[in-house]
């Protein structure tokens, strides 16, 4: 099977598929490894909504994704950034999502985004307001019976004025937490507004602060996801976290060898790109908790370069590559998103990534992938015609 695909001076040469789909897995009830794929959202294309009004979403098709996460045994990550959240989805959908997905999904792994987003940014002004923001979401949560993703605060990094009022805001949130949350780290390059999270540019003093509010709060946090594309800045936090607090690789770049991890440790992962590349998370955690180390990296080693395109900067737009895969891949009928994010990502992106999923076995029907593709170049004015 073959595609006539353009360069970047559109110039067209025939691209021959050569990839095997991988054949759908299941990860056993105790897996070598914690893994939660955060999720994406599938927007209503119908709606008469503005892209950058109130979110219109197909919930028939984004709790089907759900399921099909759910069946092969992987966790979900709700509510967070891979579906938008702040840069389409708001609170009230959020809930909305994370209430359909606990009635749907009831034994299910699964965690949810509690954050302060529904706060008008710029009338914020006081620490107390955020510690609000977050008991209101994490209160709403927890009434579903839902597990927490504590995520970080545009609103805190607004007003903090250093580490202590971190600390103070993570103190007073932890101890209203009904069972341990995970912590999320959550990096400037896919958040901009949250340079100097922790109450510092340097990484070092923002490490000791984290360190210092896990070590404070033990027993209300399960663990942490660092998502800084900084694969010796997650081992370092790694190696000093206590006894029984998990790592959890944020980490889109770097996730085989983090996954894998070392003599002195290992990370589990919640990540945006196990939502594309989800059958071989799965396959390769199997063969991890196989003993088969070689498979897992043969497995997922060739998926990196389709992650690292999909997250280059500016990195807050990976998630339209996650959704152009999901529509090459039949899990939507169209390429549509919410607030337009569809536009926010090159053709060129477009191509490569569909090169590179079929180089590692992830278009799961070559010919729909193929059709798809062929319609996305002809509104590029791309066609073979």
């Amino acid at each position: 099977m073959k595609i006539a695909l353009p360069d970047e001076t559109g110039r067209k040469s025939d691209y021959r598929l050569t990839g095997k789909p991988l054949v759908l897995a299941s990860l056993p009830p105790h897996p070598a490894r914690i893994v939660y794929s955060a999720a994406h959202v599938v927007a209503d294309p119908f709606s008469a909504a503005a892209p950058s009004g109130q979110p219109a979403i197909d919930w028939e098709k984004t709790m089907a994704f759900r399921h099909y996460l759910a069946g092969m045994g992987l966790g979900i990550a709700e509510a967070m950034d891979t579906a938008q959240r702040g840069m389409g989805l708001d609170w009230s959908r959020s809930l909305e999502l994370i209430r359909r997905t606990r009635s749907e999904l009831p034994d299910a792994l699964v965690g949810n985004g509690c954050g302060t987003d529904h706060l008008d940014l710029y009338q914020v002004s006081t620490v107390d307001e955020v510690i609000r923001g977050y008991m209101l979401q994490a209160e709403a949560i927890q009434a579903l019976g839902g597990r927490l993703i504590l995520m970080a605060s545009r609103a805190l990094a607004r007003v903090a004025n250093g580490p202590a009022d971190y600390k103070r805001v993570y103190r007073e949130v932890l101890t209203n937490c009904d069972q341990p949350v995970i912590l999320h780290w959550l990096g400037e390059m896919f958040d901009p507004m949250l340079e100097g999270y922790w109450g510092s540019q340097d990484f070092d003093a923002a490490l000791e602060t984290v360190l210092s509010i896990i070590g404070e709060n033990r027993n209300r946090v399960d663990g942490i996801k660092i998502s800084l594309l900084d694969k010796d800045k997650e081992i370092r936090l790694r190696r000093r976290l206590p006894a029984g607090v998990h790592m959890y690789t944020g980490d889109d770049f770097n996730y085989p060898e983090l996954i894998q991890g070392d003599d002195q440790g290992f990370s589990h992962a919640l990540l945006g790109i196990f939502d594309p590349i989800a059958v071989a998370a799965v396959t390769a955690v199997r063969q991890l908790g196989e003993g088969n180390v070689a498979g897992f990296r043969a497995t997922l080693d060739p998926t990196v370069p389709l992650a690292r395109r999909i997250f280059r900067a500016p990195t807050q737009y990976y998630k339209t590559g996650v959704v152009f895969l999901a529509w090459l891949n039949g899990f939507q009928d169209h390429f549509i998103m919410l607030n337009g994010a569809q536009s926010m990502r090159p053709l060129p992106d477009f191509v490569e990534i569909f090169r590179l999923a079929d180089g590692c076995g992830l278009l799961r029907d070559p010919e729909l992938a193929v059709t798809r593709m062929k319609t996305l170049l002809a509104l590029y004015g791309a066609s073979d015609a």
